[in-house]
Order: C-alpha cells, then sequence, then structure tokens
C-alpha cells in the first residue's frame, strides 16, 4: 500500500494489517505513583491517538489485544475497572469511530462478559457495518488457542453433519477450511505484530494470523506509545525484506 501525497513519504511500503499487544499499563502507572487504573485510563486514551494515526496513514486493519482470555484471572478490581472502561469506550467512542467512516469488529470468546456489554458490541459492529474506513479489531477475552481450538470445533461439526469427509483433506484443503473457521478469515493476515512494554512474546495472540507477521518490539509502556512510536516501527517494517520462504533473489526478481 503507498502512502497518500498528504502524508509523509519517507516511510515507505506499509503494512495492510497491524496488530497490537498494548502492554505497561501498570508499569507506567506504578512509575508514576499513580493509583485507581490510571495506567488503563492512559492505555484507553493511547489507543485513541494510536488509532486516528493508523487511520490516517491508511491502514486497512489495526487489530489490538484488549482483553485476553487470561486476563480474567486478573484481581478482581482490576477487571472491574477494565469492564467499566469498556463500556464507556463503547458509550463514547463508537459514535467517534462511526463519524469517522471507521468499521469495529469484536473478536473473541463474548459468552463470559454480561449481556449489557455483549449488546454493546453487538450494536457497535452494526452501527459501523456499512463504513468503509479502516477496521478496527478489538480482541477481548481472546486467547490464540481458544481461536484454533474454536476453528476445530467449527470443522468438527462440519463433519458430524456430514458436509465434510476428513478422508478427502488434502493439506491445501485443510487449510483452506480451517481458515475460514478462524476469527478474522475475511481480513488480511496479519503483516505487522508490534508489542509494547518490552517483554519478547506473544503471549498467546493471533497465532494463526501471524504466521507470517514481522514482529516489532519496543520497550516504550503503552500509554508512551505514540504517533512518532508508530511511524517508527513502519518505518522498520519497511525496511524488511518479506520472502514468504522465497529466496532474496526471487523476491528481487519479482520486483524488478
Amino acid at each position: 500500500m503507498s502512502l497518500a501525497p498528504d502524508i509523509d513519504s519517507h516511510i515507505g511500503e506499509l503494512p495492510k494489517h497491524i496488530a497490537i499487544i498494548m502492554d505497561g499499563n501498570n508499569r507506567w502507572a506504578k512509575a508514576k505513583g499513580l493509583i485507581g487504573g490510571a495506567g488503563h485510563k492512559a492505555g484507553e486514551t493511547a489507543l485513541q491517538t494510536i488509532v486516528e494515526h493508523a487511520a490516517k496513514r491508511q491502514i486497512d486493519v489495526l487489530t489490538v489485544f484488549a482483553f485476553s482470555s487470561e486476563n480474567w484471572r486478573r484481581p478482581e478490581q482490576e477487571v472491574g475497572l477494565l469492564m467499566r472502561l469498556f463500556v464507556h469506550a463503547l458509550d463514547k467512542r463508537v459514535a467517534e469511530l462511526h463519524k469517522n467512516n471507521l468499521k469495529i469488529r469484536f473478536i473473541g470468546d463474548r459468552s463470559r462478559f454480561a449481556p449489557l456489554l455483549q449488546k454493546g458490541m453487538m450494536d457497535a459492529e452494526v452501527k459501523t457495518a456499512a463504513n468503509t474506513g479502516m477496521t478496527l479489531v478489538i480482541a477481548v477475552s481472546y486467547g490464540g488457542q481458544w481461536d484454533m481450538a474454536y476453528a476445530a470445533q467449527q470443522m468438527a461439526l462440519k463433519v458430524q453433519k456430514g458436509e465434510l469427509d476428513p478422508s478427502q483433506l488434502s493439506i491445501e484443503e485443510f487449510q483452506a477450511q480451517y481458515q475460514q473457521q478462524i476469527q478474522m478469515s475475511d481480513l488480511p493476515p496479519v503483516d505487522l505484530m508490534i508489542r509494547t512494554g518490552g517483554d519478547l512474546r506473544i503471549s498467546n495472540f493471533l497465532l494463526w494470523q501471524t504466521a507470517y507477521a514481522e514482529f516489532y518490539f519496543t520497550h516504550l509502556l503503552w500509554p508512551d506509545f505514540n504517533e512518532t512510536a508508530l511511524d517508527e516501527a513502519l518505518t522498520d517494517y519497511a525496511r524488511r525484506q518479506r520472502r514468504f520462504g522465497r529466496t532474496s533473489a526471487q523476491v528481487e526478481a519479482h520486483h524488478a
């Protein structure tokens, strides 16, 4: 994807799909001597900034890890705060995103959320479904292993209904069938995975969708991750050669 004429041209080739693990809210608050969920509130503000900037950069899809399936293990008070922030974001931010022509999607196991939140997510998706700008995917109660197990369950149901013959599954057919059941199957695969906070792991996020993604790790804590930081990640991405199993010579010949 090329940059629009009114956007800085120094970055280069852009990814179509960016995924972000937004890590470091609690450490950011602790370093500043803040309590009461200040880190998560600052993180929500940072997300608004990055969503706006990614849309400006004409990114097709931005997927953010808002709440993992493992985050339910956190202290009850913190989980409650996160849920309240989530409700607030749905009430306030969805209208702004819709006004700016962005489409909202949620992935993950929604059954663990209160009915009010489930309805809010569905309403946000319906409200923005016809928008043509960037798609913002919010992963909530999500885990990559859950995603893959769910896809396998859906394939098993097809077999049970006689819609799929396992004896006829070639490698290619299995991949095609499995891909149809995985979360975000209708969206492009992740090109660039960013993790803030300094940890060098992907924490069970988008295990299938990041098979050929480029990874970018930064020590910046999420509330400090701003437009400049995103542009630095995009510039780093543009310097890399994505070979997808081919040799450098093959890639260079293809682009010649």
